[in-house]
């Protein structure tokens, strides 16, 4: 699976279309290096204008970082898109179906975290963060779809209960569960020991922790 399509930064920018090339220069400094590399005063010489010009689509460096953020997030939510697509697109069979998205969220949260490692760690820099940061009908950090990657997660959670696999008593907070082992691999691999492994074997490990994760969800609780 390819990464997720870049967003290039402009030089200039056509009359009415500052905001985006604003945008678009935070979104590549983001991926260049991550949280910290987002300035707006380099954002407006990389889009090709004075500074004060930038005060009329972005007040401060909160609100530029507040929209590269959410295009980070919105990033994640596509590569997860294309994961499940990917893994679900030839079954018909619920159960099996829902296995698969879920493995596909796991797998593509991971691979958009070793491929995109800067907007990884800008997609989720806010402190504290909130899964409630953004309104039901702001489609900024949200996929194709119009999911973020948390209701991704969840979505496929639930078709694993309505597939008959996950008991419904189960369901509550399993996403939180989920998402912490994935999330911890991620940094595991970007940050960590793991961080010099090749492709194939960042692969491998994914496929096998979102494994661990579905077996976790499906085991029957030791009493």
């Amino acid at each position: 699976m390819s990464s997720p399509p870049d967003l290039p930064a402009r030089r200039t920018y056509r009359h009415g279309d500052l905001r985006r090339a604003l945008l678009d220069a935070g979104i590549a400094l983001a991926r260049e290096g991550g949280p910290a590399a987002i300035v707006l005063r380099e954002a407006t010489r990389r889009a090709g204008v004075v500074p004060n010009a930038a005060y009329r689509h972005f007040a401060s460096h909160q609100d530029l970082f507040d929209a590269v953020r959410a295009a980070a997030l919105a990033l994640l939510a596509r590569e997860i898109e294309n994961e499940v697509h990917a893994a679900t697109r030839r079954m018909r069979d619920p159960g099996r179906r829902a296995r698969a998205a879920l493995r596909g969220v796991g797998v593509g949260y991971l691979r958009f975290a070793w491929q995109q490692p800067g907007l990884f760690r800008t997609a989720f820099a806010a402190r504290p963060f909130g899964l409630r940061e953004f309104t039901p009908d702001d489609p900024a950090p949200r996929g194709a779809g119009g999911r973020d990657p948390f209701e991704l997660l969840g979505d496929a959670l639930d078709a694993m209960v309505a597939a008959g696999l996950l008991a419904p008593a189960r369901r509550p907070g399993a996403e939180f569960m989920a998402w912490a082992a994935v999330h911890g691999m991620a940094f595991l691999m970007i940050d960590g020991p793991l961080r010099a492994l090749d492709e194939p074997g960042r692969l491998a490990l994914a496929e096998r922790q979102v494994a661990m994760v579905e077996r976790g969800l499906l085991a029957e609780p030791v009493a």
